[in-house]
């Protein structure tokens, strides 16, 4: 199906009773942080109403077999991008898949797994904004960047403690794999109405250990919560909103929200953003900002906020 059809297909079933998920795509390269930010808004919307799947689980060669082969997993050749399409249509339809498994510890391909689409579908992964086709699938796309130098070393701990890598090969399979990145994963970042970057808070020497910062620009291709009226209802020297440039040279609102800052001050902004959410009182979900060591991190939460802020708005 042609790509803009595609489009006109899903705005008209939102005019209409016929139910559709919601669909979120999380792009970005390897250890890059997708699975954690998914993790997250998972766990806080629950099984029942969400189905997230991995889109390199459409690699078309396993580990041994790409040994030989000119080009890397980051490849569109080296995955089957037209299955993934088909997919995420049926998907974004409300119909279930039966969709591909590759085992990311073995490096093998395995039995599929029939897939069936709740409320929200997310779709994480190198790839899932590579073609028009696929983006015209989703109502929110983000892309995860973090400078180099993090994910790089993301990647290293990663690969060497869960998937049996040594720091040697890992290093060497990140060289080999530059040039798939410069072409076909950054340019995702250009295609994505959120772009989120974990990283160091700018122009400060914080001591090793201090949690990191993210910045989002938050692009006019949907529509964002009302983060002035947010940021007003106290004092945020450690989150702020600022109007800045794209790499186009557009306006666009640019959040930034500091890791080095008390914790009471990100608790206020997740209480008034989950207020607008409007799925009931108490508290944002605990499993928010939680990291692989169990440690939590206030930017993380407040992104996952602003993710579930536009699922849930999104249905409205």
């Amino acid at each position: 199906m042609p790509h803009k059809l595609m489009r006109i297909e899903r705005a008209g079933a939102q005019q209409t009773a016929t139910r559709r998920p919601i669909m979120l795509a999380i792009a970005g390269d390897s250890a890059a942080g997708k699975t954690i930010l998914t993790k997250g808004i998972v766990q806080a919307l629950g099984p029942e109403r969400i189905t997230s799947f991995c889109v390199d689980d459409y690699h078309r060669y396993d580990r041994e077999e790409r040994k030989n082969l000119p080009f890397t997993a980051l490849h569109p050749d080296c995955n089957y991008v037209e299955v993934l399409e088909q997919h995420l249509q049926l998907l974004s339809a409300g119909r279930p898949i039966l969709k591909p498994v590759y085992d990311h510890n073995t490096g093998q391909l395995v039995r599929p797994e029939l897939v069936e689409p709740r409320d929200f579908v997310i779709a994480e992964g190198l790839l899932p904004l590579h073609t028009k086709l696929a983006r015209a699938c989703f109502d929110i796309s983000v892309y995860l960047n973090p400078p180099e130098q993090i994910r790089r070393q993301w990647k290293i701990n990663r690969d060497t403690a869960k998937r049996g890598y040594a720091e040697t090969q890992v290093l060497a399979e990140l060289a080999r794999r530059e040039a798939e990145s410069e072409e076909f994963i950054r340019p995702q970042r250009s295609h994505a109405d959120i772009v989120v970057r974990f990283a160091p808070a700018p122009g400060r020497d914080d001591p090793p250990g201090t949690p990191l910062s993210a910045e989002l620009l938050l692009r006019s291709t949907i529509r964002h919560p009302n983060l002035n009226k947010v940021l007003g209802e106290g004092p945020h020297g450690a989150i702020h909103l600022r109007l800045g440039r794209d790499e186009d040279s557009r306006p666009v609102d640019s959040l930034h929200i500091h890791g080095y800052g008390p914790r009471e001050e990100s608790q206020v902004v997740e209480n008034a953003i989950w207020s607008q959410l409007g799925v009931g009182v108490g508290d944002p979900p605990q499993t928010l900002g939680v990291l692989d060591s169990g440690e939590r991190s206030e930017p993380l939460a407040i992104t996952q906020l602003l993710l579930l802020y536009h699922l849930l708005d999104s249905m409205s």
